[in-house]
């Protein structure tokens, strides 16, 4: 005969097992993230490890002439006149070589990206970077700076890409300045595993590609504005939500 009242040996069972159930994903920061521009959905988005930093994106291979990937990186800069950072860097983990797209306050007041091919550590200067910039734009607002832009990739080319974010305090005469160099400024890198699938398929439904980037989060749902995804999600594991019930029954017979 069951009793009224449960030990709490019992109780903590049953909140584990639930617990190992749902999905890490249900905590995503990024998967409560909205744009305010209406119906800008990405397919995927990450919890980057460092720098309260966020990604969004959305890769395409069908896309023609080449393959492309379409983000918005999300940061607060070090400080309100700063500046934030999102790059591929096609030769190496790490800051030299990075093709990057960075964000701050024009001397206009606008806010703006602008590219640059990261080949010092002294300092930089705008230029032309390796993938082609097919729109990009910024926007600053409580606090946080993003960055959208669209690239192409090269055909053929390689799905698992070096990326590096980065947060900065000030910007001199148009230019950004030097970083910190804390350990969470320097182990901003990681790995984006763009997979093999387009964001959507021809019904709209979400069949994104994997992502991994240094700790950081992994979600296959749907991001930004109109985001459909539940906020409850069962592990497809061999024990499954009829697992949790059968738990739940015999934990409350007893």
């Amino acid at each position: 005969m069951a009793s009224s009242l449960q030990s709490p040996s019992s109780l903590f069972l049953i909140a584990a097992a639930v617990a190992l159930l749902i999905s890490p994903a249900t905590s995503q920061t990024c998967r409560s993230q909205t744009f305010t521009q209406s119906n800008t959905r990405f397919a995927n988005c990450s919890d980057l490890p460092t720098l309260r930093a966020y990604l969004h994106w959305t890769y395409d291979p069908s896309a023609t002439p080449n393959p492309t990937l379409n983000i918005a990186f999300i940061a607060p800069p070090a400080s309100r006149d700063g500046w934030v950072a999102w790059a591929i860097n096609p030769t190496g983990p790490g800051m030299l070589g990075a093709q990057s797209l960075i964000a701050f306050r024009d001397t206009n007041g606008s806010v703006v990206v602008r590219t640059y091919n990261i080949s010092s550590y002294s300092s930089i200067a705008e230029s032309r970077i390796s993938y082609e910039v097919l729109s990009r734009r910024a926007e600053y607002s409580d606090g946080v700076m993003r960055i959208f832009a669209t690239l192409a990739l090269p055909a053929g080319g390689n799905t698992e890409l070096n990326q590096v974010w980065q947060v900065g305090s000030s910007v001199r005469g148009g230019v950004p300045a030097r970083h910190e160099f804390s350990p969470e400024n320097l182990s901003s890198r990681g790995t984006l595993q763009l997979g093999s699938k387009a964001a959507e398929d021809k019904n709209g439904t979400a069949t994104p590609p994997t992502s991994s980037n240094g700790g950081g989060s992994r979600t296959g749902t749907q991001s930004g504005n109109d985001n459909t995804g539940g906020s409850w999600r069962i592990r497809g594991n061999g024990l499954g939500l009829y697992g949790v019930l059968v738990l739940l029954g015999v934990f409350l017979s007893f």
